[in-house]
């Protein structure tokens, strides 16, 4: 079980989607603006009320990914 107590899964909240606790702010968001090359900064800038919330959702991604059967592309032609 992934313990993350920022991050909240619930049917009734963005579809089911993982949010940050108590926002409609959807995790894949905010992993998306640090991968278009935001930094941390101009995360807060967008959604300043996330402080702590950024790195929980790094973890909540990273953990999420322990667990995750990765498919050579290659071989699924």
């Amino acid at each position: 079980m992934i313990k993350v107590d920022r991050v909240e899964v619930d049917p009734e909240i963005m579809a089911g989607k993982p949010v940050v606790k108590g926002t409609r702010i959807p995790v894949y968001v905010v992993l998306q603006m640090l991968e278009d090359g935001a930094s941390r900064e101009e995360v807060l800038e967008a959604y300043p009320d996330l402080e702590e919330d950024v790195t929980a959702c790094l973890r909540y991604a990273t953990q999420r990914m322990q667990g995750e059967k990765v498919i050579d592309s290659k071989s699924v032609a």
